[in-house]
């Protein structure tokens, strides 16, 4: 015989759902939590992740909302009860068990706070349900269970039972914060900010950082004023400015390209260039193998150029 239910004073209201094989399962357990005067809200019978899915949604939406006036819980049914409980953890805040006996409902309740019941349709009869309900019902967290030889948890694990709540509570935050920042910030940058660039002696102001060899990728960043004399690389590379001012002068084709920051440029292979850079500016650039550099003037001759080309441009 199933003992009494003994709810709390709070009012409970059961969210219940089943796929097919758990519908005659969990229909008796709608039927049965009607008898005793709990409100139960049957979804009725879908595939067992639409079922657990909806539930634990449901539920967890209510333990969201920290209500002190009611409690809502979650009841499913599939062939094993596995499946349905699965799928109903993945929302925060739902601690949903799949129970076979009196004694894994009790210990679930005491110790996890579950709040989402799973029964197996295929394994489980009505009556044994009936009891499985009842003491998952009747069970408060942090009781006595057949896991603490029925007698109350010592003080050390009660408090670890508390603060485990606490901390599952916060599970992902810090993944989901991360996810939030990284969606506002674009990936170039965040590899820029996130890595140590290391100074180039041959280029002064210069410091740059490989992310991958041959093909050549690398973030690099020059401080405000920094010259590139005249150079030439052996392959051509492409560079998308991060943020700052140069401009660079492609000597080989007399032509001169004023970048700032999401500034696109290509440099073909062997093209003799020079660059002044007007603020601090750091830039993503890949080369279409591995990077090489051979200088054409020194840095005192390529200052001297730049003045007179500033000069005569009005731009000194």
């Amino acid at each position: 015989m199933a003992a009494s239910v003994e709810v709390s004073d709070r009012p409970l209201k059961i969210v219940a759902g089943a796929d097919s094989f758990g519908e005659v399962l969990k229909d008796a357990m709608v039927a049965h939590l009607r008898s005793l005067g709990i409100e139960v809200e049957d979804l009725g019978t879908t595939s067992y992740y639409c079922a657990g899915e909806e539930v634990g949604r449901r539920v967890s939406a209510a333990a969201s909302s920290g209500s002190d006036t009611h409690e809502t819980r979650g009841l499913l049914a599939c062939g094993t009860g596995v499946g349905v409980a699965i799928f109903a953890n993945k929302f925060p805040g739902v601690y949903a068990a799949t129970c076979l006996t009196v004694a894994e409902a009790r210990n679930t309740r005491s110790i996890n706070n579950c709040n989402v019941l799973a029964l197996s349709g295929m394994a489980t009869d009505r009556e044994s349900a009936v009891d499985i309900v009842t003491a998952w019902l009747n069970t408060p967290f942090k009781s006595p269970c057949p896991a603490s030889d029925n007698e109350p948890w010592n003080p050390e694990i009660s408090t670890f039972f508390d603060n485990s709540l606490a901390e599952m509570a916060k599970i992902g935050e810090k993944d989901n914060e991360k996810k939030q920042n990284q969606q506002s910030i674009c990936s170039l940058c965040c590899l820029a900010g996130n890595r140590q660039l290391n100074p180039i002696d041959i280029m002064p102001g210069c410091s740059m950082k490989i992310v991958k060899e041959s093909p050549t990728s690398a973030i690099v960043r020059f401080e405000a004023g920094s010259v590139e004399p005249a150079h030439h690389h052996t392959f051509g590379h492409d560079l998308v400015v991060l943020k700052g001012k140069k401009s660079v002068w492609n000597l080989s084709k007399k032509e001169r390209y004023d970048l700032s920051s999401g500034d696109y440029l290509f440099t073909p292979a062997g093209d003799v260039h020079r660059v002044k850079y007007y603020e601090e500016t750091e830039f993503f650039i890949t080369w279409e193998g591995g990077w090489d550099i051979f200088l054409d003037e020194d840095l005192e001759a390529a200052k001297k150029a730049l003045e007179e080309e500033l000069r005569v441009n009005g731009l000194a």
